[in-house]
């Protein structure tokens, strides 16, 4: 037997696999999906089985090939997991082995290392297992027999084992000495010893809306949606559904109910979502519905617990797998059904090799496993609904279902737009709006909880010198430091550098410019608006704030929720994250503190992003028999993306907006395409970058409609003193970005102390 082998080297000069012998003592353990031990270049790699075949590569003497020396690791995939990975490979112009450890079982590390040049190389091996705890259950002879009377831990652990078996750790905890008892009752013949599995993973959450009661029956919209879904998975083809639904429309209530028409067939289904925050409510609906045949598996589990959940799906015993964007690579076999949550965030695209999007994985992988792909949301991207219109893309259909009723008596909230320049020249200096203050007492009064958006973090956006101007910026990243007003620091949100000071009026504050005491906070946090809604609404409302200083601990999205949801009247403050997704029917006002933040930035995606942000996290009112009102402070009223929410008709931003994109040549009328060039050395990054882009015009000088912008410094022009270029690439939507950029990068070759990354079908151009 012979095995195709790719290794796990990083470079991009290895791009295929190489054939090894399979001895005849490993032909048992050595089968795709494997990890194993070989020799390459007179050394030791590691590497993974995609291939085996019976006969040796043609041209090539058997004898003359090399045997795998170790079996390292049992089987992570498939056949159709390998398809998928060369397939990411080619698209997305990645190493073939980084497209591969998606698939590895979390918690494994296996690589070959070395001290230096003369020392051998040595294979270390890291990789969680599974745990398993001993139990104890009383034997079928147990009532026959009679303790001591002064064995009184014997009696105490009979008398616990009565009501079922127990953990020895339980009985440990509970009965001291009650391990010396166990010992002598098992010698006995009295109690039987035995280990089981202990499956580490989720934990059980206390939110109302974790809870996902069948109704009676659906509304007409979410029939019509699972009627197009049920078509989908009929055609085998891997056709795409776009759910395009209004927040509080019951797309979950579809997702539940198409799931369970593929469960009853025996398939599985894999379910994306693209907030850990959301990770709680969802798995918690989906349990209340499949009980334990549903899988975890998101970044915040400990490696542990994501390898118990990882190999719960690979054992067969769950078969309907919940997570962000990596549980898209679970070993789930029969898939059925793939559903991607909110699928116009920005989440599903990774920032690191392989950078693909798990939109278009799943659209593959929905064709390799010939079932359908489902994608929600109540404010799709542009690239979706550019193909639902087109009516197919990538050979397979694509059709979009609309819902634009919630169920029940719930309806859409009243938007009230507050244009803050007039706020400002009628003397208001707060954050807050009159109309904001106005509303959150109302709601206050009435018992209501409210949400307040802000998409920043720290008390400041950055702090400024009134007497010379000064910024304070990083030294090692062009980026303006955050102030933290709680632990008087200014943080690099690049890098995560802190330093310590305080603004004034505090006596000690000092420019690092010109020494003047005027270094003052300007722009807002999510710290200062949780101080002065405190003293605005007074102690007895309970200000919970969510950001990624508040949620930096295991469990703490889960636990700041469950507190909101259990508190008879609150404020939840928080960024993107609490904008999406959440189900809180007793929220009857959502504020946006500053709806300009998104808005303003450097990228073609902006006001699309702004829109999105800002009707998803309206949504978050008026969910239940109260109707919501939603407060939108802003210093653009008049913008497109502004309007269309205060209307909820995306026909007023999306209009201009395409306009916009076809103009300009953008997404969705071209892929775009970035390249990245970053190093200490800037003259040595100018000088391959520019190498970079001669190059690649020269590969596209006779094709159609290709464009190629720059070299230019990126918007964050040094991050942790790496000099940072790039090079805008737009191309057809049919083309291939990856094999070109591949081939380009293949010219140039690896530079000493340079980096280089090509991201196709960019989101980050910062």
């Amino acid at each position: 037997m012979f095995a195709s082998v790719v290794l796990d080297i990083p470079t991009r000069s290895i791009s295929t696999a190489f054939d090894y012998v399979v001895p005849a003592n490993l032909e048992s353990s050595c089968k795709v999906g494997t990890t194993v031990l070989v020799t390459f270049s007179g050394r030791a790699a590691v590497g993974y089985v995609i291939a085996l075949v019976q006969h040796a590569p043609a041209g090539v003497p058997a004898g003359k090939i090399k045997p795998i020396e170790r079996v390292l690791t049992d089987s992570a995939f498939d056949e159709k997991s390998v398809e998928l990975a060369w397939w990411m490979c080619e698209e997305y112009a990645a190493p073939l082995s980084d497209c591969l450890r998606l698939f590895i079982a979390p918690g494994q590390s296996m690589r070959v290392h070395r001290e230096n040049a003369s020392s051998p190389w040595e294979l270390i091996c890291e990789a969680t297992g599974a745990v398993d705890d001993r139990w104890i259950e009383l034997s079928s002879t147990a009532q026959e027999f009679i303790p001591r009377k002064n064995a009184a831990r014997q009696r105490a652990v009979l008398a616990a084992l009565t009501s079922g078996s127990l953990r020895m750790s339980e009985l440990n905890a509970t009965i001291v000495g009650a391990s010396s008892a166990v010992r002598t009752l098992e010698a006995k013949g009295v109690v039987r010893i035995f280990t089981k599995r202990r499956v580490r993973g989720y934990a059980n959450t206390t939110l109302s809306s974790a809870q996902a009661a069948q109704p009676e029956q659906l509304t007409r919209g979410q029939q019509d949606a699972l009627a197009a879904i049920n078509a989908a998975c009929k055609s085998g083809r891997g056709d795409v559904v776009l759910v395009d639904g209004v927040t509080g429309s019951g797309k979950t209530e579809v997702y539940l109910a198409a799931i369970q028409k593929v469960r009853e067939q025996g398939k599985g289904a894999l379910v994306l979502v693209p907030e850990i925050s959301l990770t709680a409510q969802t798995v918690g609906r989906f349990r209340s519905r499949f009980g334990d045949d549903v899988a975890v598996l998101h970044s915040r589990l400990s490696a542990g617990e994501r390898f118990d959940q990882w190999d719960m799906v690979r054992q067969g015993q769950a078969h309907v797998v919940v997570g962000a964007r990596s549980a898209l690579f679970a070993p789930l076999r029969n898939v059925g059904l793939i559903i991607i949550d909110e699928e116009h965030e920005s989440s599903y695209k990774q920032d690191s090799s392989p950078r693909y999007h798990a939109r278009e994985v799943a659209a593959r992988l929905a064709q390799l496993c010939e079932c359908a792909l489902v994608l929600g949301s109540a404010t799709p991207s542009l690239e979706s609904l550019a193909r639902t219109q087109h009516g197919t893309h990538a050979g397979v259909s694509w059709v979009r279902s609309s819902m634009n009723e919630r169920p029940g008596t719930a309806v859409l909230p009243r938007v009230q737009i507050v244009d803050m320049t007039q706020q400002f020249g009628a003397g208001n200096r707060s954050i807050f709006s009159e109309p904001l203050v106005s509303a959150l007492h109302d709601a206050v009064s009435h018992g209501e909880k409210a949400v307040l958006m802000l998409n920043r973090r720290g008390f400041a956006n950055f702090l400024m010198c009134r007497e010379c101007g000064c910024v304070p910026t990083c030294p090692h990243c062009s980026t303006s430091l955050t102030y933290h007003e709680r632990t008087h620091e200014l943080m690099c949100h690049s890098c995560g550098r802190t330093w310590p000071v305080r603004a004034f009026p505090d006596p000690s504050t000092k420019c690092p410019s010109c020494g003047s005491r005027y270094l003052a906070q300007f722009g807002v946090g999510t710290q200062r608006v949780e101080d002065e809604l405190a003293m605005l609404l007074g102690p007895d409302v309970d200000i919970i704030r969510m950001d990624a200083d508040t949620t930096k601990g295991k469990g703490a999205h889960q636990r700041l929720l469950e507190q909101f949801d259990a508190s008879p009247c609150a404020v939840l403050i928080g960024t993107q994250m609490i904008a999406k997704g959440l189900d809180f029917p007793d929220v009857t006002l959502v504020g946006v503190i500053n709806a300009d933040t998104t808005l303003k930035l450097p990228d073609f995606r902006a006001a699309e992003r702004t829109y999105n942000l800002l009707e998803q996290v309206a949504g978050r009112a008026g969910r239940g028999s109260k109707p919501g009102r939603v407060i939108v402070q802003t210093y653009w009223a008049s913008h497109p993306a502004i309007q269309a929410v205060l209307a909820h008709d995306r026909r007023l931003f999306l209009e201009p907006e395409l306009l916009d994109r076809k103009e300009a040549n953008y997404p969705p009328y071209t892929r775009l395409s970035n390249v990245v060039v970053w190093g200490k050395n800037e003259r040595a990054v100018k000088q391959t970058v520019a190498n970079f882009a001669a190059v690649l015009r020269e590969e596209v000088h006779d094709m159609d409609n290709w464009h190629v912008l720059g070299p230019a410094p990126c918007v964050k022009a040094k991050v942790k003193d790496r000099f940072r270029w790039h090079i805008l690439v737009k191309s057809p939507v049919t083309s291939n970005p990856g094999s070109v950029l591949s081939t380009c990068a293949a010219q140039i070759g690896p530079k000493l102390g340079i980096n280089m990354a090509l991201d196709i079908d960019a989101y980050d151009l910062l």
